[in-house]
């Protein structure tokens, strides 16, 4: 039966934390990441802002920081100029407005790093207390900063690159859904295991049903070069029987789950990714991506990760129409 799956040849689960209901969108996206909005969570709790800025891109944390460091350096200049520029000292008299702004912005500066280089000085109570309180607040800003930049590098995280596309391939007498992975880093990553899963949609039910896809092998205990994950398609196999068309037209989503202990952290990681039927390549084989170098070193290029080429599919994969 043409994009049906075969569900008398494994075990099925009615649930994998990622509801039955289906929304016609992929559950796990590429980047390990869920399609799941919250909504009802109060705004500006502090765990909630520490969680942003840990996860959050490198990119957007250093370009946050420097907004506002920027940011608050412009409050308390426009704080000295507006009690009045009379109150810090060393600043020239013939000092145009825009000049005298640009000595209080780095005055401020000055003050928010508790560095003061003593030309510019502030006079009378009231330009003191708020060097004062700028002062604070530059310590318990750069303070909060230091241990930020601390926990976003003491956090384990593993790098794990996914080929882009799952394949169907020849495998020993039969075929086998596989795919490809390798560490993007220079670490050891040991104890590797893989945990695969099928997520599609029974037909005439607004459910998704989930099945656990049995693997050529789950575990590694050395990953140094890349591994290709393969699920024999075998007489236990759900996609036994089936054509690229019917393999297509069950809408299926393989969500892959990469568990491993980082050597450097010793602590164990995690990585996700899925794959959509869309993505699925029939009758393709992966490249070797690794080579011998002269000194007799193993070369790793992960820009090979991709590399495939066509192949005969064995007799005994071909469909009946």
């Amino acid at each position: 039966m043409a994009g049906i799956i075969n569900k008398k040849k494994n075990e099925i689960s009615n649930d994998l934390g990622l509801g039955t209901r289906d929304t016609g969108r992929r559950g796990v996206n590429k980047d390990g990441s869920f399609n799941v909005e919250r909504t009802g969570i109060p705004k500006f709790r502090y765990y909630e802002i520490y969680h942003d800025l840990i996860s959050m891109s490198w990119k957007k944390f250093i370009l946050l920081v420097l907004l506002s460091y920027g940011f608050v350096n412009l409050l308390f200049a426009g704080i000295y100029y507006f009690i009045g520029m009379e109150h810090l000292s060393g600043i020239a008299e013939n000092a145009s407005e825009s000049e005298r702004f640009m000595e209080a912005f780095f005055f401020s500066s000055q003050t928010l790093t508790t560095l003061g280089y003593g030309r510019i000085a502030p006079v009378g109570a009231l330009a003191s207390s708020v060097a004062a309180i700028e002062s604070m607040l530059g310590l318990l800003g750069f303070a909060l900063a230091t241990g930020l930049l601390y926990g976003r590098f003491s956090r384990p995280q593993a790098r794990i690159l996914f080929s882009h596309n799952i394949l169907v391939a020849p495998y020993r007498d039969h075929t086998g859904l596989m795919f490809r992975i390798v560490n993007q880093r220079s670490n050891q990553l040991i104890e590797v295991e893989a945990e695969v899963t099928l997520s599609y949609q029974e037909k005439g039910k607004n459910a998704r049903s989930f099945a656990a896809l049995g693997l050529e092998r789950n575990r590694i205990n050395l990953f140094p070069l890349s591994w290709t994950v393969v699920h024999p398609i075998n007489e236990e196999s759900p996609f036994y029987g089936m054509s690229e068309k019917d393999l297509r037209e069950t809408e299926a989503e393989i969500i892959i789950l990469i568990k491993a202990f980082d050597d450097t952290f010793s602590q164990t990681v995690y990585s996700r990714s899925s794959y959509q039927m869309s993505e699925l390549v029939w009758g393709s084989k992966f490249l070797p991506m690794f080579s011998r170098a002269e000194s007799g070193k193993t070369l790793v290029d992960l820009r090979l990760i991709d590399a495939m080429e066509k192949v005969q599919l064995p007799v005994n994969a071909k469909v009946l129409e």
